[in-house]
């Protein structure tokens, strides 16, 4: 007789098979991790240390020198002394409520994990933009990334490194590099055809329209996807600090499993100040940005 039961319950994979399917996959990472682990650790050696120069150099300068250097910075960026003053007011206040430490660590991971996604994000965004193929191959890898959560970029990132900064870094940059790899491949494929055949007229080669042309042109597009990657970075670094990233998500992570409200609320608003100056301070750039490039253009 024949079994009609699929009609009444969707059809699955036998519980055995389904069991040694995912135990022959565990293994393999297992095994690979074990392989290759110290191997890859090595290769990350020169991060690490970086990593923790720049960490001491924040946490341990006096906190006037680090203090008087973001603001200068910020101003050069933004040549705003609104936003110069409030980035004075935050960091005094962050200070002033014992957050200074962890916002410096906090600060070090995160410059260095947007430095890397640009580095990193950059190219591939020019890459995808030159060659279809390369965007039709790129685009699905992106969408996993963007949409896979979070917490499970933790686990095979400390199967094999297992946990500290350089796991963190890795696992907030596989998040966060999505925006600035869309938005470059955006920009550049968003400028005018005309422009770059004008540009081909007078002689320019490939390279001489990517650097003269496309990149310019695409700088606001290019600063806007960088924009997106610092705040998903920022917002990665609670998830960040169960894999030992020190930093403001770990008081947010103590406050979570001990119901400390008033110490969450704090630390989460020096993550907020930090954002707010980080995503100020990139649109403040971006726009003087194409300012002077239009005033360029019209002399």
């Amino acid at each position: 007789m024949a079994d009609f039961s699929w009609f009444s319950k969707f059809p699955k994979m036998d519980r055995a098979t389904l069991l040694e399917i995912r135990k022959y996959l565990d293994s393999s990472f297992r095994d690979f991790s074990r392989e290759y682990g110290d191997l890859i650790e090595s290769f990350f050696d020169p991060l690490l240390r970086f990593l923790i120069w720049f960490e001491k150099l924040l946490v341990q300068s006096p906190w006037w020198a680090v203090l008087i250097s973001i603001t200068g910075l910020v101003y050069l960026a933004s040549r705003s002394k609104k936003l110069s003053l409030g980035v004075i007011v935050s960091f005094l206040l962050i200070g002033y409520f014992g957050m200074w430490e962890d916002t410096m660590r906090t600060l070090s991971i995160i410059t260095v994990c947007t430095l890397l996604a640009i580095l990193l994000g950059v190219p591939i965004g020019i890459l995808m933009a030159r060659n279809n193929r390369t965007q039709s191959i790129v685009t699905p890898i992106l969408d996993v990334m963007q949409t896979m959560p979070a917490f499970v970029y933790l686990i095979p990132v400390v199967m094999l490194l297992g946990i500290g900064k350089v796991p963190g870094v890795i696992a907030v940059i596989i998040y966060a590099i999505p925006p600035v790899i869309r938005l470059t491949n955006l920009g550049i494929r968003l400028v005018d055809k005309e422009v770059l055949e004008a540009a081909t007229a007078y002689g320019a080669n490939s390279m001489q329209r990517l650097m003269g042309v496309q990149l310019p042109l695409a700088s606001p597009t290019i600063m806007a996807g960088i924009n997106q990657t610092i705040m998903m970075a920022l917002g990665m670094v609670v998830i960040a600090s169960m894999i030992g990233v020190k930093g403001l998500g770990q008081p947010v992570l103590k406050s979570i499993t001990n119901q400390y409200f008033t110490l969450g609320l704090f630390n989460g608003l020096a993550i907020v100040a930090l954002a707010i100056i980080f995503d100020r301070t990139s649109q403040a750039y971006a726009k003087r940005s194409q300012q002077h490039m239009q005033g360029g253009q019209h002399d």
